[in-house]
């Protein structure tokens, strides 16, 4: 496996299990297109044991000789795999449960029904595609010593690499980095994080694989998935190039299109505030941050907008002082005394109280004429 952090793309695949979501092949076309030409490492496109229609789809995608591996998700259920088959797919993945709780009560069997099941289907995937991944489902919650038996058994049969879920999202980063660091240890096979963001943990907690030793991280765009939705590529390929300094081979300048394109083909609104591709996340209101970025954007911000295909903006709110009203009117070539400034700031500070939202330059400027 390669030095980088390897990002695994599932946003056609878990992220379309987010409620009321589902993407027509135009438009997984699409969203595979723009992840593909911006580096991503991995895509899962789906679930092909969903019937012919899905079947179709992947199979288009295939054609399109995209420069990425296209894998799929499928149970640990030889007919699932043979619908998979069918597609094209350099690569399977192939899911278990692995807890107590799902293997009991999911599905009534036992560990050992579990091992013979990922043996049988793992040595016929062998046979039919050129890389294998074993996903442990609901690993977060399983039992140490059935995870080491997989793990062994796994390198036997020759399994490319093992995805840890954390299904449920219950983990938490601290438990994440002493659990999974006991796993890297002793498993040949590379280790893929899967996080579910039911706690708002999920970036986090893949940063934390990382620092453990996982060599892959599961992601979606805009953390689309079930539930609280899956870790964000934005989130973690950002945080990876400059928490971790890690190696990231994704082009981060094109993660704003891409989270745009993602959000009109799933329907749902980028939150204003949704790091790194949110509306507002490099938008300055306070004066003391507005006359920071001026000076060095390093004053209130960690890396530069522009690395990820963004540019700083301000906008006037109800922190926005008078340096940054006189600026503002300096541009404009507006010259006011003080007591007509003073006016100018009280109501501006009524006019985003009212409005409930950032004023904007002709919002401002409308002010400005009524004030005079």
């Amino acid at each position: 496996m390669e030095q980088r952090i390897l990002l695994c793309d599932t946003t056609l695949r878990d992220g379309e299990q987010a409620p009321g979501v589902a993407f027509g092949l135009p438009e997984k076309e699409m969203i595979a297109r723009a992840l593909s030409d911006a580096g991503i490492d991995e895509l899962e496109v789906g679930v092909p044991a969903m019937g012919d229609g899905e079947i179709k789809t992947i199979s288009q995608l295939v054609t399109l000789q995209l420069p990425v591996r296209l894998i799929t998700w499928n149970r640990a259920v030889l007919s699932d795999l043979q619908a998979s088959y069918k597609t094209g797919v350099e690569g399977v993945a192939i899911s278990i449960p692995t807890s107590d709780q799902q293997i009991k009560n999911k599905l009534r069997k036992d560990r050992a029904w579990v091992l013979d099941q990922m043996g049988e289907c793992v040595l016929n995937a062998k046979k039919e595609v050129g890389y294998v991944v074993l996903g442990l489902e609901d690993a977060s919650r399983a039992d140490f010593t059935f995870l080491a038996e997989i793990l062994a058994e796994a390198q036997k049969l020759g399994v490319d690499r093992v995805r840890f879920a954390d299904t449920v999202g219950i983990l938490e980063p601290l438990k994440i980095f002493f659990t999974l660091q006991e796993l890297v240890k002793i498993s040949r096979v590379p280790l893929e994080f899967h996080a579910h963001n039911d706690l708002g943990m999920a970036t986090a907690n893949s940063l934390a694989a990382v620092q453990a030793g996982f060599k892959a991280v599961s992601v979606t765009v805009g953390g689309l998935g079930e539930r609280a939705g899956n870790a964000s590529l934005e989130e973690v390929a950002v945080a990876l190039k400059y928490t971790l300094q890690e190696k990231v081979q994704l082009d981060l300048k094109r993660l704003n299109s891409i989270g745009l394109t993602v959000s009109l083909a799933s329907n749902r609104k980028i939150p204003r505030a949704k790091p790194i591709i949110g509306e507002d996340v490099f938008t300055h209101t306070s004066s003391i941050h507005i006359d920071g970025i001026q000076k060095d954007f390093a004053n209130y911000q960690t890396y530069p907008p522009e690395s990820v295909g963004r540019g700083h903006s301000t906008s006037i709110g109800k922190y926005s002082g008078r340096k940054t009203i006189l600026r503002l009117l300096k541009a404009k070539g507006i010259d006011l005394d003080q007591e007509t400034i003073d006016e100018l700031l009280i109501k501006i500070l009524q006019q985003t109280h009212k409005l409930k939202r950032p004023l904007e330059e002709d919002d401002i400027m409308g002010i400005v004429v009524s004030a005079c």
